[in-house]
């Protein structure tokens, strides 16, 4: 039951961010829509990145499992894989393989959501629905871009769960005011 609440919230979250998105964009609701549910998941990741001690940078639940350092850097690299396969390039940074520091992953992460920001401000109706390749076939950009959001979340969670075992309060799980 609360999972449906939190997913209710989020899906009332994004309409109300893509409501205003529209107002002060031009950018039609098919581009808008998409780009205010990227944001959503890029606050909560970079919030998190505030809210978490460098001293639970290197923490791992398992051995088995990335790091929460790791799992930022991760989705550095992610947002560069699919933000560039829409946009018809290859960018490939390698943050997950060469940043250790807290610093230089949470810099990279904001110039990898600055990356994918650039995407979705060039991007137009006509570009959306473009095919493009990415993994052997063939997909949508703003599909793509989803997809991106999608794989952002989904390593979201996985911090939700590290942040919860220690004590931490998710950004998407604080009180709004």
């Amino acid at each position: 039951m609360a999972y449906m609440k939190l997913i209710a919230a989020i899906l009332l979250c994004a309409v109300g961010v893509t409501a205003q998105t529209m107002q002060s964009n031009s950018k039609s609701p098919l581009i808008a829509t998409s780009q205010a549910i990227y944001g959503i998941a890029k606050g909560d990741v970079l919030k998190s990145a505030d809210k978490i001690p460098d001293t639970l940078w290197s923490y791992k639940p398992t051995p088995d499992v990335r790091s929460m350092g790791q799992l930022f850097a991760h989705i550095a690299d992610g947002q560069y894989e699919f933000c560039s396969a829409a946009d018809g390039n290859q960018v490939d940074k390698g943050v997950e393989k060469t940043a250790k520091t807290k610093a230089e992953i949470v810099a990279a992460v904001k110039d990898a959501f600055a990356y994918c920001d650039g995407v979705y401000a060039k991007m137009t109706d006509a570009s959306a629905v473009e095919m493009v390749a990415i993994f052997g076939m063939k997909a949508t950009r703003i599909g793509l871009m989803d997809f991106n959001t999608a794989h952002t979340m989904e390593h979201y969670g996985n911090m939700v769960t590290y942040m919860r075992l220690k004590g931490i309060v998710p950004p998407s799980s604080e009180s709004q005011k």
